[in-house]
Order: structure tokens, then C-alpha cells, then sequence
């Protein structure tokens, strides 16, 4: 998000790509935000399906600021959580360790997918992952196998 040019055009393709699938959906009032509270809120809830939906369709679909602490605590209320439970140790705990858990399986964005020890991140590698699924042999082929493991040519770091 801090490239001006790939920010734009990664907006534009979300916002564009949900019409096209018709699925409700505006970015916040402000992108990048910190996700830290909405995380600890999934937790608190259980990260239960329905609850984890409250929270996305709450960031995602009113184009509203959601970083708003008054618009977490109004998710709390909804959710029947109770807002100082977020800062509770055992909520921190658990984030840290689900955090902990994808780093170590890989995984680097989102929306990411684990299958088989294998990261499928973005979304537009679903259709990747589905054809996996189909075909668990795919990445195994003599060109996957060698295009996983190319060195680095040029580096930009200084």
C-alpha cells in the first residue's frame, strides 16, 4: 500500500472484481489501518463464522473509517463481547499464536490458504488452489519443481 501507483491499481481491481462476482464490498475510509482490535475481536468471539463475518462486512462493505474505536465497540455490543476483553492476555496470547502458526506454515498476505504445507495466497489463486484440489500432482511437474527453487538474480536492497 505505500507504492502509490500499485495501491491505486490494487483498489481499483478489488473494487472492479467484487462487482463483477456481486459481492458487496468498499474499502474503509482509510487504507492501510491497524487490524490489531478486529483480530483480537475474532478471537474473543471464538472466531466464530458468523461473527467473523460481522467483522468483515462491517470493514469491508460501509466504506466507513475502521479504525474508529466507536465502531469497534458497537461490533463488540453486536457480537455480545465485552470491549476490555480484547485487551485481555489470553485474547493477545492466542492472536500471537495464531500469528506465530501462519508465519511458520508460510504464510506471508492475504487472503492466504494452507493445503498440503503448500501457501496459496491472493485472490486470484483460487483457481490455482482448485486445480490442486483436482490435481494434487500439479506442483510436482519437472517445471514447478525447478521454478520453486530458482536462485536470486538481482536484489534491490542496497
Amino acid at each position: 500500500a505505500e507504492i502509490a501507483a500499485k495501491r491505486k491499481w490494487t483498489y481499483r481491481w478489488c473494487t472492479w472484481w467484487a462487482r463483477k462476482l456481486g459481492v458487496p464490498f468498499r474499502f474503509p475510509a482509510a487504507h492501510p489501518f491497524n487490524p490489531l482490535q478486529h483480530l483480537r475481536l475474532a478471537i474473543a468471539a471464538d472466531c466464530a463464522p458468523a461473527a467473523v463475518l460481522q467483522v468483515f462486512d462491517d470493514v469491508w462493505t460501509s466504506g466507513e473509517d475502521a479504525g474508529d474505536p466507536r465502531r469497534v465497540e458497537r461490533l463488540c455490543r453486536l457480537l455480545g463481547v465485552d470491549p476490555a476483553r480484547l485487551a485481555e492476555p489470553d485474547v493477545k496470547d492466542a492472536l500471537r499464536r495464531n500469528t506465530d502458526e501462519a508465519a511458520a506454515r508460510g504464510v506471508f498476505g492475504v487472503p492466504s490458504f494452507v493445503v498440503d504445507d503448500e501457501v496459496f495466497w491472493g485472490a486470484d489463486a483460487i483457481d490455482f488452489l482448485k486445480a490442486c484440489l483436482v490435481d494434487p500432482g500439479l506442483l510436482q511437474s519437472d517445471e514447478m519443481r525447478r521454478v520453486s527453487s530458482l536462485p536470486v538474480g538481482a536484489s534491490r536492497k542496497a
